[in-house]
């Protein structure tokens, strides 16, 4: 009798333990059915309806969501937007190019699954530079050409918008250098899901369909421990590098600085002198193995790049994207960042723009320009908030800045008071510095400072932008390009927005649409009119 009780006890328990195990699995959402909700860099915001929770790391750099029930760490650089300064006590501003598009692909993402991107995650130069733009050719050695345009700002009719415009020399796929390329992937567990590894595979065979017999491909491959999985191979061997490909499965840890170094020895030990010697990194971005922490990473990649050897990184896949970590480390790499969220997306990086993501033209390319008081009461820069330098950074060397790739355009805007305006620029407390205000016609002076791709040492070139430059009839490139950066202070809910609204951005662009072959500035007005529904909910 006294085993009989046993039995039933020892029964009841098991039942009782696979009942709770069922009511937990039924309650959990799969890793597959995760949906990114996000909250802004301030508190608890709702997104999609369900209230969110954020957490800030150290020093305020980064921002990891956590959206409790579906656990999302996704994680985005908090910057503080550009203000107004005022040109008498700031006459030079400094920036460094960006020509990441990480921020528009990752954007699509979040309105395709119908949310607005979290403010963090969206920077407006990458919205502009999505983009290509008809700007002229460079001449002679320059690497790329200057254009400059201001009229009205469109969103505030009181206000110039003045656009400084770089295009790169284009070239087309028979004139590019012999590639030694290396893709290092992530293939932690991490990277299971169909959009991280599996499309990670299908854009390297696009991209590998594009190589010729003088280019060198190799593969390395980190988890709980790096290796190498494929040696340098011709890239017209295609069947060993696709079937190298093919093999690839995700499982275990994330040892990214591991195979960081991995990836870099293995490009110097096979570096093509006057070639595009290149690391990929594709990965959603979570080490969590060995070297970890951004600074580490940053510290380690800066290191590497002495070699001559660039950095492309591409992210992909939602839940653990950690954008402020890839952004950083594609920054100091010397290379550039773009967020796959498509096949699509891969063919545009990956073949589209082959030239441009692969080969680097000029590096450290560094803007300044400097205001006349005379004519300009104020200033603002408009995106490019974590691409400040300093004004003294533009003539040093050692500085880092942005790299310029064939066929790359680059815009940048910046909203302009003119003088005479009774509008008040800054607290009025600032110091004056001193400084002759001309009698000049030009508004201002653009300057870049620029290195080429094997040299340590900078050149400078200059162009000046005078009153009468102001046109009333804008070009296509400036109206389209002004509507995206509009565009991106409503996302942002930016406090210079002024007039902006979703109804002028989709009315401008569609007038400067062009003939988009492509197709994507169709998509933009089409991204654009969904944010302004789920913004009306």
């Amino acid at each position: 009798m006294r085993k009989r009780s046993i039995m039933y006890l020892i029964c009841s328990l098991m039942l009782l333990s696979m009942f709770s195990g069922c009511k937990k699995s039924a309650n959990s959402p799969s890793l597959s059915s995760r949906k990114p909700n996000m909250s802004s860099a301030a508190g608890t915001q709702s997104i999609n309806g369900s209230s969110s929770t954020s957490s800030v790391s150290k020093g305020d750099a980064s921002i990891a969501y956590d959206t409790g029930k579906d656990v999302n760490t996704e994680e985005y650089m908090h910057t503080k937007e550009n203000g107004l300064k005022s040109a008498a006590a700031s006459p030079q501003s400094t920036f460094s190019i960006d020509v990441d598009t990480a921020s528009y692909s990752n954007m699509r993402r979040f309105l395709t699954e119908n949310q607005l991107p979290p403010v963090d995650a969206v920077r407006i130069e990458e919205l502009i530079n999505y983009f290509d733009y008809e700007y002229p050719n460079p001449e002679k050695d320059v690497p790329f050409s200057i254009t400059t345009e201001v009229a009205a700002c469109p969103w505030n009719s009181s206000h110039y918008l003045a656009m400084i415009g770089l295009q790169g020399r284009r070239m087309d796929k028979e004139s590019l250098p012999p590639s030694n390329l290396v893709f290092l992937l992530d293939v932690s567990g991490s990277m299971s899901e169909p959009n991280k590894l599996p499309l990670v595979k299908s854009a390297m065979k696009l991209l590998v369909n594009n190589l010729t017999e003088k280019d060198r491909i190799s593969i390395v491959v980190y988890a709980g421990a790096a290796g190498t999985v494929l040696e340098p191979t011709p890239g017209n061997n295609k069947d060993k590098i696709l079937s190298a490909i093919e093999k690839l499965n995700a499982g275990g840890s994330t040892a990214g600085a591991q195979g960081i170094q991995l990836a870099y020895s293995l490009a110097k030990e096979n570096f093509i002198k006057g070639g595009n010697n290149r690391v990929i990194l594709a990965t959603d971005g979570d080490f969590n193995v060995g070297i970890s922490s951004d600074e580490e990473l940053v510290k380690l990649i800066e290191e590497k790049r002495k070699d001559n050897i660039f950095l492309s990184v591409l992210g992909f896949g939602e839940g653990n994207f950690k954008d402020s970590k890839m952004e950083a480390l594609a920054d100091k790499g010397n290379g550039n960042f773009a967020y796959i969220d498509s096949l699509e997306e891969a063919k545009k990086v990956l073949v589209e723009e082959m030239g441009s993501t692969l080969m680097t033209i000029a590096k450290d390319v560094k803007i300044q320009v400097e205001f006349n008081a005379a004519k300009v009461k104020g200033y603002r820069l408009v995106g490019y908030d974590n691409r400040v330098l300093n004004n003294q950074d533009f003539t040093d060397d050692t500085k880092d800045a942005g790299e310029l790739g064939a066929g790359h355009t680059v815009t940048a805007f910046y909203e302009i008071i003119p003088a005479g305006s009774d509008e008040k620029v800054g607290s009025g407390d600032e110091k004056v510095k001193e400084v002759e205000a001309t009698n000049s016609r030009s508004m201002m002076t653009v300057k870049l400072r620029y290195k080429n791709p094997d040299s340590d040492e900078s050149r400078e070139l200059s162009t000046a932008v005078k009153e009468e430059d102001v046109t009333r009839q804008p070009s296509v490139n400036f109206r389209f390009a002004a509507a995206a950066a509009e565009y991106g202070m409503l996302l942002k809910n930016s406090e210079y927005k002024g007039t902006a609204s979703f109804e002028h951005v989709i009315s401008t662009a569609s007038e400067a649409r062009g003939t988009d072959l492509s197709g994507y500035r169709s998509e933009f007005i089409r991204l654009v009119q969904t944010a302004q529904k789920l913004q009306g909910k």
